[in-house]
């Protein structure tokens, strides 16, 4: 989560640093309403209004409902540029980000995890609506496996509860609770595996009897509401892996979710934190059989050497993190465990998770699981805990995607499903009743699951990944790895998956530059240019391979885009060095189409270093399930044996290009990338790499001269590798990228910071770094900075009477008036308030536009103006120290009593501003 200040730095010290300033607006205070237009000529959509000049331009969205707190992170967008993550407020309705002079306000859009808030999506029209419409039917069945891990095991199981004394996490105000649920097997011998569970983002409290509009996301929670128990929503997956002999435990994290709006990571190094205490506990607790809570079955039979982690949404990012942390520590500022690691995490499974600083760790085996309905994290993003992975370190662990067709993000979690959950809950994928049902994802479609089915299905692949990581039973590995075979126990659920790593051998893959394609193109995940994208600003869906991170431009995620009008033409690619197949069985590839989509054939043939050519074979493609709203560009694994190569006598140790034939009549494709593959598991074993971390420095800018900081970078492990740093112009939008080795204990690059004193308000500035593993590195804090903080107290505000009393037709005003001028524009909302006698205004009393302008409402039908939502921000310019707040009325023919407004200062959360008593304004009938 980006922190909520105002970005602003001396361009030139950036410069020295990068020979450029490029970067990204980041969140930002309170904007007023305005008339809805950026400029004289730039009228915004409805809903969204601006504010103020220069380095006080702020941009503002209203939301007309609620938007429900949940793990994506909401971001403003730009003509398909990211413009930052704005500030919500309590309301949780209003969000606010600055801005500056240069952005273009052009096709403003709010998007959440790559779903659009902002306006329902369009299934209605042109190709979508075919698309979708043929998108109803589900994929084809796949062959059973040989074993179904989702079935129940001989053993009985037990359940317990522990609440420990909470604990405190760095940059997080109230402490962190301790709490969790236990079931285990009962009457098992010897050490059993421990799997540990932790939820997502999600609501923290509330009331028993209440609504959904009770729930809240405080900490800890107000008298009168309880805690949301988000930790007991796994209790069919732990009793399905305890009756097969694991110990388990779900562990609460309220205290995280309530506290981590302005964590810079979105609260991924506190989540790991928390999971390392818990660790902490049961090691101890297997070491002195007799400390353990007395509810805690079985405690002491815990086997910390085999540790599976499983993390959903948010709390799948926090596992990641722990995974990272006991591998490769924190610097101990930012942590909040600093004992030894006594446990060894043998793989994690990852639900529908976030991954906002797109840093898996390589060398712990994964799975992720993509709900092919999420409306939460709808970018599916999840999936650069695969494709991330790759060529960062041995790549020996496997690393699964599992997609689930029909799935929602909240039904792995029955504390998170109605009907089941003690407080209020909802299906995250919500329909519009203005709209047409999604085709695909709509509750009563043929491919979407029910609550049961899909939570089923998540059991079912928890259970295989468990026995895979942990057991070591390479009899499901068929379920995980792109081998095309289901576990029955998840039926009716159609379940896909691929993968990278295990015994692939070394493959053509688009990011490894430099690549020389011809007959396709090489493209870019993450471009502005339609030219260079893979997919174009038109697409209907988007695609989890190409999930945005922090830059509208991003180096190092490629794939190839193949597209024809008829078929023959082949698509050659060549890598800057010859591939070793040797040891392969096949060629696996991960290839996707567009969704909806069937039948599309492609050739496939390879050519060694000495020009000898074999044609392996042809492979068929559909696509997945899709409409607007989905991220099914997803690819599918296929294979084609290495038997003709063989017979051709080609060098497989030795292949210089891969070729792509499409044979049929027209089509798209796109290639993420082609692996020798050989059946089996390795073993994994940790290499023992450099770890960076960016450091976030915060200093007060003083009242006068200037004063040079230095973004704070450690790097700590051991070894070298290679680090892609971005220096982020807080103006442009743009990032200066610099590709680093980095080792331990050197400054692998220095970006100066110039910070001027003054002695007026201003907002706090802040300059942004960015860092990301290319090969043989981890990232932990990914993202900091030198944050300069206003040390200057705020005006203080006063309100007068300027024209109080009109006639019908006149204008009612109020000045509003700053002790001493600021740096920065001031916004003051105004809230129109019930009268308290006599008779009110109403919405046919006041200029019809100004109404629309400031409550994005018409006068009709009639109502008080109390109840038009009228809640508007007066601006007053930097430099400036009084600005008006009018009410234009209009002259009717009724004969009426005298009529009031009635209207009180307040925060920027709408709460009554202390010492401003509410002013009263009339309206009479003209003579």
């Amino acid at each position: 989560m980006n922190r909520t200040r105002r970005i602003g730095v001396t361009a030139l010290a950036v410069l020295a640093a990068l020979a450029g300033s490029p970067g990204l607006a980041q969140a930002q205070q309170p904007s007023q309403t305005q008339p809805l237009t950026a400029n004289a000529d730039s009228v915004l959509p409805p809903g969204w209004r601006v504010t103020g000049e220069g380095v006080a331009r702020e941009l503002v969205w209203r939301s007309d409902r609620a938007v429900p707190m949940g793990d994506a992170r909401v971001e403003f967008h730009a003509d398909g540029r990211l413009l930052g993550a704005p500030k919500a407020s309590k309301d949780g309705r209003t969000f606010r980000l600055a801005l500056n002079e240069a952005t273009p306000l052009k096709e403003l859009q709010v998007l959440a995890g790559g779903r659009r808030l902002d306006a329902p999506a369009d299934n209605n029209t042109g190709e979508g609506r075919k698309n979708s419409l043929a998108a109803a039917q589900p994929p084809a069945q796949l062959p059973a496996n040989s074993v179904d891990p989702g079935k129940p095991g001989s053993y009985r199981t037990a359940t317990g509860e522990y609440d420990l004394d909470p604990v405190k996490l760095p940059g997080f105000a109230q402490p962190v609770e301790m709490r969790a649920v236990v079931v285990a097997p009962t009457g098992a011998t010897g050490k059993r595996p421990l799997a540990l569970f932790l939820h997502g983002r999600h609501t923290t409290c509330f009331k028993p009897g209440g609504s959904e509009d009770d729930v809240t996301g405080q900490w800890p929670c107000p008298a009168g509401k309880k805690s949301i128990p988000s930790y007991k929503g796994y209790l069919k997956d732990q009793k399905l892996l305890a009756s097969q002999g694991y110990v388990t435990v779900s562990i609460s994290a309220n205290g995280i979710n309530g506290q981590d709006g302005d964590a810079e990571d979105g609260g991924a190094q506190a989540r790991s934190s928390l999971v390392r205490q818990h660790l902490a506990q049961w090691a101890g607790w297997a070491a002195h059989p007799g400390t353990a809570p007395a509810a805690v079955p079985d405690a002491a039979k815990a086997d910390l050497s085999r540790v599976l982690l499983v993390g959903h949404s948010r709390g799948g990012e926090g596992v990641n993190r722990a995974a990272m942390d006991s591998l490769y520590p924190p610097p101990a500022a930012q942590d909040g465990y600093r004992g030894p690691v006594r446990w060894k995490i043998r793989g994690t499974v990852l639900i529908g998770p976030t991954i906002f600083g797109q840093n898996p760790v390589a060398d712990v085996p994964s799975t992720t699981i993509l709900p092919g309905c999420d409306g939460d994290v709808s970018d599916l993003q999840g999936e650069v805990y695969v494709d991330g992975t790759r060529g960062i370190s041995r790549g020996t662990a496997l690393h699964s995607a599992v997609y689930v067709v029909g799935a929602n993000h909240n039904f792995f979690n029955t504390e998170w499903t109605p009907g089941k959950s003690k407080a209020p809950s909802s299906d995250d994928f919500w329909d519009d009743p203005e709209q047409q049902p999604d085709p695909v994802c709509s509750t009563g479609t043929r491919t979407r699951l029910t609550a049961d089915q899909q939570h089923q299905a998540g059991a079912t692949y928890i259970a295989a990944a468990a026995r895979l990581f942990v057991g070591g039973d390479d009899r499901v590995r068929p379920l995980l790895d792109g081998s095309a075979r289901r576990a029955p126990s998840a039926d009716p659920a159609r379940v896909l998956t691929h993968a990278v790593g295990a015994h692939r051998t070394a493959g053509f893959v688009p990011d490894d530059g430099p690549v020389k394609v011809t007959g396709g193109r090489l493209c870019s995940a993450i471009d502005p240019d339609p030219a260079v994208a893979c997919l174009g600003p038109g697409t209907k869906g988007s695609s989890p391979h190409f999930a945005w991170w922090q830059t509208e431009k991003e180096a190092g995620r490629s794939a190839v885009a193949l597209k024809w009008s008829a078929p023959g033409t082949a698509t050659k690619v060549r890598p800057a060095a010859p591939v070793s197949l040797s040891g392969a069985k096949s060629l696996a590839l991960r290839v996707f189409v567009p969704p909806n989509t069937t039948g599309t054939k492609l050739d496939v043939a390879v050519t060694d270093t000495s020009g000898r050519r074999a044609k392996l074979g042809q492979v068929r493609i559909d696509g997945l399930p899709g409409t607007e709203r989905t991220a099914s560009y997803w690819a599918r694994e296929l294979r084609v044996p290495l038997t003709a190569a063989i017979r051709a006598g080609l060098d497989l140790r030795h292949v210089k290009s891969l070729e792509l034939t499409p044979r049929s009549g027209s089509g798209k494709a796109w290639l993420m990338d082609a692996w020798g593959w050989a059946p089996g598991t390795p073993a994994v074993r940790a290499a023992a790499l450099p770890r960076v971390d960016i450091g976030r420095l915060t200093v007060k800018e003083g009242n006068s001269g200037t004063r040079t900081y230095h973004i704070p970078v450690q790097v700590s492990g051991h070894g070298s590798g290679k680090v892609r740093f971005s220096v982020l112009d807080p103006d442009t939008g743009q990032a200066k990228d610099k590709l680093v080795t980095v080792r331990p204990g050197s400054n692998p690059i220095d970006v100066p910071v110039v910070v001027k004193g003054n002695t007026r308000y201003g907002y706090d500035k802040q300059q942004d770094l960015l860092a990301k593993a290319v090969r043989g590195a981890v990232i932990g804090s990914y993202q900091g900075g030198v944050t300069a903080v206003n040390d200057d107290p705020e005006p203080s505000i006063t309100v007068t009477p300027v024209t109080d009393r009109v006639t019908e037709g006149g204008t009612l005003a109020w000045r509003i008036s700053l002790s001493e001028p600021a740096d920065v524009e001031i916004s003051q909302p105004v809230q129109v308030l019930p009268v308290t006698e006599g008779a009110e205004l109403s919405t046919k009393d006041v200029d019809p536009q100004w109404l629309m302008d400031y409550s994005g409402d018409g006068p009709d039908p009639e109502r008080a103006l109390s109840q038009a939502n009228l809640w508007v921000w007066t601006n007053i310019p930097a430099g400036a120290t009084t600005a008006d707040f009018t009410v234009p009325t209009v002259k009717d023919q009724l004969a009426e009593p005298a009529e009031s407004v009635r209207l009180a200062l307040t925060d920027d959360n709408a709460e009554p501003l202390p010492g401003h008593p509410a002013l009263t304004g009339t309206v009479v009938d003209a003579p």
